[in-house]
């Protein structure tokens, strides 16, 4: 395992999409993005999260204020998120750019895709849509979310998060120190830069 620090998130998440947006900025160090599966995150833990809730305006009126105050576009939700919006072949996309070198500038594209442009990554012209967005071509783009090696690489992304204790999303680990959620991102900071 990598020294720096590690970034896991999902694309479902619009906490995750407000770090993604500062992450490389905020921490002293650009960290390893790893996108995991959060619904099978929630699978082990067990606890519903917000966004399935009945009421969650709220924290979907907090999400607003703070893309808002980050200068950040105003966000567009996409129809039936979260429920009807399954990222799993967006995160397998994300999986293999991070292979070729583009996994940050894909995942950006496709969170400002879900959550500026309000379009569900559940539909795979808006995954092609992130991936043009980075150059990545939509024939390679569809044939790997269908691949066993990256299906694999995602499934053990996800373990590695689980095993290391990771409940929610966003999540920085700095050493064996984790960090959840975007308003955590100068604490993660910090921690880099405390000698250890």
């Amino acid at each position: 395992m990598s020294d720096r620090p590690v970034f896991y998130y999902e694309l479902n998440s619009p906490y995750s999409w407000l770090a993604a947006e500062r992450i490389n900025s905020t921490l002293p160090q650009p960290p390893v993005w790893k996108p995991i599966s959060y619904g099978h995150v929630v699978k082990h833990t067990g606890v519903l999260p917000w966004s399935f809730k009945e009421d969650r305006s709220e924290d979907m009126k907090e999400i607003e204020r703070r893309a808002a105050e980050r200068g950040l576009q105003d966000v567009r939700w996409p129809d039936g998120w979260p429920i009807e919006t399954s990222t799993l072949k967006a995160l397998r996309a994300a999986t293999f750019a991070m292979e070729i070198g583009k996994g940050v500038a894909f995942s950006l594209a496709a969170f400002r895709q879900e959550f500026n442009a309000g379009r569900s990554l559940g539909d795979i012209d808006t995954i092609l849509l992130a991936a043009a967005a980075c150059e990545l071509h939509p024939e390679a783009v569809l044939k790997a979310i269908e691949r066993e090696s990256i299906k694999a690489k995602l499934k053990d992304a996800t373990r590695e998060a689980i095993e290391r204790g990771v409940t929610g999303v966003p999540t920085v680990a700095v050493g064996d120190e984790l960090f959840w959620g975007d308003d955590r991102l100068e604490d993660a900071a910090e921690a880099m830069a405390t000698p250890r």
